[in-house]
């Protein structure tokens, strides 16, 4: 009888234990935190950067380092990634800003991807049933590195939704950050370089690389809507 009763808690212990661990309940825990982090970023409002300006007390490589996590953790949580890149380019200039924006670009899909892959991956996998989803997903886990260098080249897709696609999927870790790091540079730059040349709105170096912004903008939303038509003839 000692036995019995002693079994007893055991069994719920385990079965609790299982709950708390089972696909459903991390793929809540990961919901909640995106929601938390979206709650942060409203109400502290990390983009004042952009108008507020770095801590004078902090300076030279240390700041780099300092503003490449802060960017980390608010692309993981949802802050748009152009204003970080002005930003990066405004406080730091071309090359200190690129160095610390793509850095940051990674660090924060790195973040996006362990959270998604760790909680997130077995729950959404079963629920990769329809016809894109299932070419997506052998798109990302047959050809990581090519496919995820064309979403980061193309300034269609979202960074936030391309982290966690690539998560589900069976893509290994080191094609997507190298992926990530490489395809970020070109539009990155572009956005750094008009951060640091804003003070001086005509110059030839500012006027490229917003020229390169709206070029890549007006492009990404002729493929979208070419594609968008194209499935649309398809079905």
């Amino acid at each position: 009888m000692f036995e019995t009763a002693t079994a007893r808690p055991q069994g719920l212990a385990v079965r609790c234990t299982r709950a708390l661990l089972s696909p459903w309940s991390r793929l809540s825990l990961l919901v909640v935190l995106l929601a938390a982090a979206g709650t942060c970023v409203l109400l502290f409002e990390p983009q004042r950067i952009l108008s507020d300006g770095w801590p004078a007390r902090l300076g030279g490589a240390t700041a780099v380092a300092l503003f490449a996590v802060a960017y980390g953790a608010c692309t993981a949580a949802f802050v748009p990634r152009p204003l970080l890149n002005l930003a990066a380019g405004a406080l730091f200039g071309s090359q200190a800003g690129l160095a610390a924006a793509i850095a940051g670009t990674v660090l924060g899909a790195g973040i996006a991807f362990g959270l998604g892959r760790t909680l997130g991956q077995d729950a959404l996998r079963p629920l990769l049933r329809g016809r894109w989803l299932k070419a997506a997903d052998g798109q990302f886990s047959r050809h990581g590195f090519r496919s995820m260098l064309a979403v980061r080249l193309f300034p269609g897709v979202p960074f936030a939704a391309a982290n966690y696609c690539a998560a589900v999927s069976r893509m290994g870790w080191l094609p997507f950050l190298v992926a990530t790091g490489l395809g970020s540079i070109p539009n990155t730059a572009a956005y750094v370089i008009a951060g640091a040349r804003a003070s001086t709105p005509t110059s030839p170096v500012f006027l490229i690389a917003m020229g390169f912004i709206a070029v890549t903008g007006l492009a990404g939303a002729a493929v979208a809507w070419f594609k968008r038509h194209h499935f649309r003839g398809a079905r």
